[in-house]
């Protein structure tokens, strides 16, 4: 059935890829994003068929216009990258908790019925149980530490949508990412960062391993799912999931960040002196989702680590000059 969709965050890593994915499916598209993360240059080839609203998500009137005549929102807009977890908190919160509320607000008012809130495994932190399931505690373990800005900013939008969707809507679908990750995704996360960081070095150094500084010692794990295999499962959530039901999404195919660096280094052509470090407080050591009751939607997931990352690598050195100079974004 065609529907029109408003997608706060379009022109992001996530979003671009949902638009463009929607729009193959013939769907009708709207976008709101203002662009201080994301670029209307991921959409080059699809800007004649998605309607563009540039504009701030925590301006309650740009949302409640944005969601004028659509039946479905599906809510990506957020500030996300590690660095500016410990930078900007107050911003990332104020985006995310000002943000969810002003999109429900243009729900209720647009009598749209239909909510997806893309939320993070950031919600809970430190996991009881590997690989994890949708129902363990969502967990703040430390309110002094900047870094749960991200992570209490999306949970309390699962409680918003939980509980404004018990009244206000007839599907309130939650979805939690899983370390997407994949060409063009940002320069704030750690596989670009390892990536742009083995170039540099290369260059520097033409010969012999290359000296790279990891936090800790390497053993701290995470499932990367590639961004393809992300929006096939993002989709079928859109299409199937059920009223008020949370669902984990990425591979169960669990990776040391030793590992990572070392697969990265390997794909220059290059061998590897790892050199661990100090770990930032308040890092997860491992996580990993249970993708169990999105599997019994239909989703599985194609590429392992290895085939997603080499289309990575490939496009972070080619636009390596085009890295921003310093990493800051609108206030």
């Amino acid at each position: 059935m065609r529907r029109k969709f408003l997608v706060t965050g379009g022109t992001g890593f996530l979003g671009a890829h949902l638009v463009k994915r929607l729009l193959k499916e013939g769907q009708e598209v709207r976008v709101l994003d203002n662009d201080s993360r994301g670029r209307k240059s991921r959409l080059e080839n699809e800007m004649s068929q998605v309607e563009m609203v540039v504009g701030d998500i925590r301006d309650p009137l740009v949302v409640e216009h944005a969601a004028e005549g659509c039946q479905s929102v599906i809510h990506m807009a957020y500030v996300n990258g590690t660095e500016f977890f410990y930078t900007k908190p107050e911003l990332v919160l104020e985006v995310g908790v000002k943000g969810m509320l002003n999109v429900l607000d243009a729900c209720k008012s647009q009598k749209i019925r239909e909510l997806i809130l893309i939320s993070s495994s950031e919600v809970y932190q430190t996991p009881p149980t590997i690989p994890t399931p949708e129902d363990v505690p969502l967990v703040i373990p430390d309110i002094q530490n900047p870094r749960y800005s991200y992570g209490g900013g999306k949970a309390i939008s699962e409680l918003l949508a939980i509980n404004y969707g018990r009244n206000n809507f007839d599907r309130v679908v939650i979805v939690r990412p899983h370390n997407v990750f994949g060409p063009d995704m940002g320069w704030e996360h750690v596989v670009p960062q390892f990536i742009l960081r083995a170039h540099d070095k290369s260059q520097e150094n033409p010969q012999g391993p290359l000296e790279f500084a990891i936090q800790g010692q390497g053993n701290e794990t995470r499932a990367f799912v590639g961004v393809e295999d992300f929006t096939d499962g993002l989709m079928i959530a859109i299409e199937k999931g059920g009223h008020q039901e949370v669902y984990h999404l990425g591979t169960e195919e669990e990776i040391p960040i030793a590992d990572v660096a070392r697969k990265i280094v390997h794909a220059l052509g290059r061998k590897i002196d790892l050199k661990p470090g100090p770990l930032t407080p308040g890092s997860t050591l491992r996580r990993c989702p249970d993708i169990s009751k999105i599997k019994q939607l239909g989703y599985s997931p194609k590429l392992k680590f290895d085939e997603a990352l080499a289309p990575t690598v490939d496009w972070y050195i080619k636009h390596a000059n085009e890295r921003p100079k310093n990493s800051c974004i609108p206030e």
